[in-house]
Parts: C-alpha cells; structure tokens; sequence
C-alpha cells in the first residue's frame, strides 16, 4: 500500500463534494454485508424519484458462498463491484447499500492506482463503511459522506433521515451545520481540522492496519455505535488511546449510541477516558445510527465549536 495521496495532487482536481444533480448516474454496490431484494427495489425506487439514474453492481444481491448472508458475495466480488462502481467517471456517486461487516477485508484488494486515477465523487455509506471512508482519505485524499444508507430501515422508514440525505447530497457542503437541542459541551474550546472517524468500532478494528501508526492528528474525529456494550465501547476507547490515534486531535465529536448500554454510563466512560486528553469534546450531535440522524461529510475541513450554549460543528470546505 502505497502512501497516502493529498488532495492537492488528485489528476482531476479538487476532491470535493460536488452536489449532485437531477439526470445523474449513481452506483450502487454492497461492500458489506448483504442486501434484502425489497430494500434494494425500494432504494431503486427512492433514487429514480430523486431524478437520479441507479446502476447496480454485478454482484450486489450475492451472498459469500460460505460466510452467507452476513457478507454480500465473495471478498472478490465485492472489490470488484466498488472498483468497477467508483472508476467508471460516467457514475457521479456510489452509494454503499448497508454496513454490517465486511468492508475492511476489501482494503487489501483495492487498487489504489485506480482508484487515484479515477474522477473523484462522493462515496456515501455509515457503520461498517468507516473502513472505506478511512481508506478513501488517507489513501486517495478525497471527501466521503457519512450517511444513512439506502439498504436499511434506518434510512428507507424515516422520512427525516431521507430528507436530510437527500438535502445532503444536492446542496454544497461548506457552511452545512450540525448542531442539536440535546447536544452538550464535555471540554470547552473551538478546534479546526479535517473530519474524520465514524463508527467506534471499525475504528478500533483497524488500528493495525494504518501504516505507521498514523494518528488523527489535526483532525476532527467522529465516534458513534450500535448494540454494544459498555466494557465493549471502553475497550475500543482503550484500544484507540493505548495506539496514539487521538495523539495531535484537534477535538471529538460524540455522535449516537443507538441500541447501545445505558447513555448515562457511556458518557461517563467518556468523561473517564475521553475528557483528559483537554481537547474540544461534544457530546450528542446527530450523526450516527438510528433515527432522527443527519450526514456529515468526512475529508472536509471543518470547525468544532465546544461552548456552552450551542455546541455545533461547522463545515468550512
């Protein structure tokens, strides 16, 4: 794996989020685990009532010929499929269907070359596809979405979560802001960096696969879960600050802990670990699992603003 491409030296220029438009062509693949056939009619049909055109992937309704249904196709296949998805310039976007698990035994049979070479759009997908929002940054220096994905209840039974991806994806992203009524100051300050993170545990999975031990050293980090438990969230914690990840973080944003052990008892395991390192730290901006979320672009520079009255994090890129 060759060293991490900045944003600067992309072939096609800026790396941004472009919006996309009415009449565009959009991939839909499934890196993770496998997809329902009525959520993946139903995503068809949410995309063509946006004007936009869906092209699915060759394998996307597989299932691994021996893990089953808890991975979309082989490793193969799946690779294939967001390397045919992303390289083709015709497409302006690729949507990642669901999470899961599957994603981070993709990174290894990517091509980085190509994907480089490739023009560069918005890779949109939450949970499991932190492992490739990871890659995509530190590997092509392009901006991703963290977003609802189409191929879950959590998107196609919320009427606010497909607003808020729809508003998302066709608006420009700088001056997007997130902020939110239940959302609380742990450590006051303002810090300014690019957005990076996502799902806590993906995050901890691949800590041993960042050449060099690379850190989020002036970077604005996004932590969320789903359906894990206290001891679980504390080693995970445990994990990323016994590694040096938060080492040079310009601050961390606290997202939702949908299904997971009691708040009162994360926040606390927040206050323990997380509170220390003296860095600007939110706790409750709506990104994450569940309901009620909105999308937060990763790769952008962004501004984290850690006060008493309305903590909020500002898109600047």
């Amino acid at each position: 794996m060759s060293a991490a491409h900045t944003a600067g030296d992309h072939p096609h220029g800026s790396p941004g989020l472009r919006p996309l438009q009415v009449g565009d062509r959009v991939g839909l693949v499934t890196p993770s685990s496998a997809v329902p056939a009525d959520r993946m009619r139903e995503a068809i049909a949410l995309v063509e009532s946006w004007g936009l055109v869906p092209v699915v992937g060759e394998h996307a309704l597989d299932t691994h010929p021996r893990a089953g249904s808890y991975l979309a196709g082989s490793d193969e296949q799946r690779a294939a499929d967001l390397m045919r998805a992303y390289t083709d310039d015709s497409l302006a976007a690729v949507f990642c269907m669901r999470g899961g698990y599957g994603a981070v035994r993709l990174l290894d049979l990517l091509d980085v070359g190509a994907l480089r070479a490739a023009r560069p759009k918005p890779l949109i997908g939450s949970s499991d596809i932190t492992a490739l929002h990871e890659f995509w940054e530190r590997e092509l220096g392009v901006a991703t979405w963290f977003a609802p994905m189409l191929g879950t209840g959590e998107l196609m039974d919320d009427p606010r979560n497909i607003t808020a991806l729809k508003r998302s994806l066709f608006l420009p992203t700088r001056g997007k802001t997130l902020s939110a009524p239940g959302a609380d100051t742990m450590v006051q300050g303002v810090g300014e960096g690019t957005l990076t993170g996502g799902n806590l545990s993906l995050l901890a999975m691949t800590t041993g696969s960042r050449p060099g031990g690379r850190s989020a050293k002036g970077r604005i980090v996004l932590i969320e879960d789903v359906s894990e438990q206290t001891y679980r969230i504390d080693g995970f914690l445990v994990n990323l600050l016994r590694s040096g990840y938060f080492e040079g973080a310009a601050g961390i944003v606290l997202g939702t802990w949908h299904e997971c052990s009691p708040l009162p008892e994360i926040r606390a395991l927040a206050e323990e670990l997380l509170v220390p390192l003296g860095i600007p730290l939110v706790w409750g901006l709506p990104f994450g699992h569940g309901f009620g979320v909105d999308c937060v672009p990763l790769g952008v520079q962004a501004k984290l603003v850690a006060d008493a009255q309305q903590p909020r994090l500002e898109v600047l890129g």
